[in-house]
């Protein structure tokens, strides 16, 4: 009789399971290389009159009263 294949099937888990381990710490790694993408610059948003969201700053007015 022939072996049974479980042996095999359990190898292939554990090798799935280690790439995606590595993978998911190489993806890690990239997000903390790169200290740009979390900046507080970046993330600011600001509301024009209309309520539209723009990532620049409203124009200062200056009251002459």
């Amino acid at each position: 009789m022939a072996r049974s294949n479980n042996s095999f099937i359990k190898k292939q888990k554990a090798d799935n399971k280690r790439k995606k381990r590595l993978e998911k710490l190489e993806k890690k790694q990239n997000k903390t290389k790169d200290p740009s993408a979390g900046s507080l610059d970046n993330m600011i948003v600001y509301v024009d009159e209309e309520g539209n969201f723009t990532s620049e700053p409203p124009e200062q007015k200056k009251n002459n009263e």
